[in-house]
């Protein structure tokens, strides 16, 4: 009778170790899974300062040609690319990237003010409105990169998450962190392009 208890108390131990490795597996690899969701989230909203990126020198371009005239807004639009397309961390590219999106703002309004012919370009509308939909799109992969921070930092501190976390080195991210005076629209220029 004795061996019997033994051997189904063996089989208890047994099963809550394999339960065990099964959990600490299950919830490596979901920790593993939220932080590549983290890098595919950046990925876009990467993507998408890229794809401003490439529309600036086309809407450069098409204002330069019915404008005919260099502005100070046309070469801070520019240094605003250069300086996003120069930087090397995610940080430095989202503070350039949002420094770019003031820059084509303030460019937009100010051609839109002192040129109102250009509104009735279709090469510039469609362009700008590109470039509104682009700033939109970043708005929209920002927010979402955002949220899935959001959700692997909560699975990092939670009970009994965080054990795992801990055993794994799964540590928080940091949230974007505005520095002061990164986010506001940048000064270009007097605010009018020139007559």
């Amino acid at each position: 009778m004795a061996k019997g208890k033994i051997s189904t108390a063996w089989w208890i131990v047994i099963a809550v170790v394999v339960i065990l490795v099964l959990w600490v597996i299950g919830s490596y690899n979901g920790f593993a899974t939220s932080e590549q969701n983290i890098n595919g989230k950046w990925s876009e909203v990467e993507s998408q300062y890229q794809r401003q990126a490439d529309l600036i020198p086309n809407f450069v371009s098409s204002v330069s040609s019915q404008v005919s005239v260099e502005t100070k807004f046309v070469k801070d639009v520019i240094a605003a690319r250069t300086a996003w397309t120069g930087a090397t961390t995610q940080a430095q590219k989202d503070v350039a990237g949002q420094q770019m999106n003031g820059g084509i703002t303030a460019f937009v309004n100010a051609v839109a003010e002192s040129y109102p012919q250009l509104l009735a370009s279709e090469g510039y509308t469609a362009l700008r409105d590109e470039l509104a939909g682009t700033q939109n799109r970043i708005t929209v992969a920002r927010g979402e990169y955002i949220k899935s921070i959001q959700d692997y930092n909560t699975r990092v501190v939670r009970f009994p998450g965080n054990v795992i976390a801990g055993i794994f080195g799964f540590t928080q991210k940091d949230y974007y962190k505005a520095q002061e005076g990164a986010m506001t629209t940048p000064s270009l220029g007097t605010g009018q392009l020139p007559q």
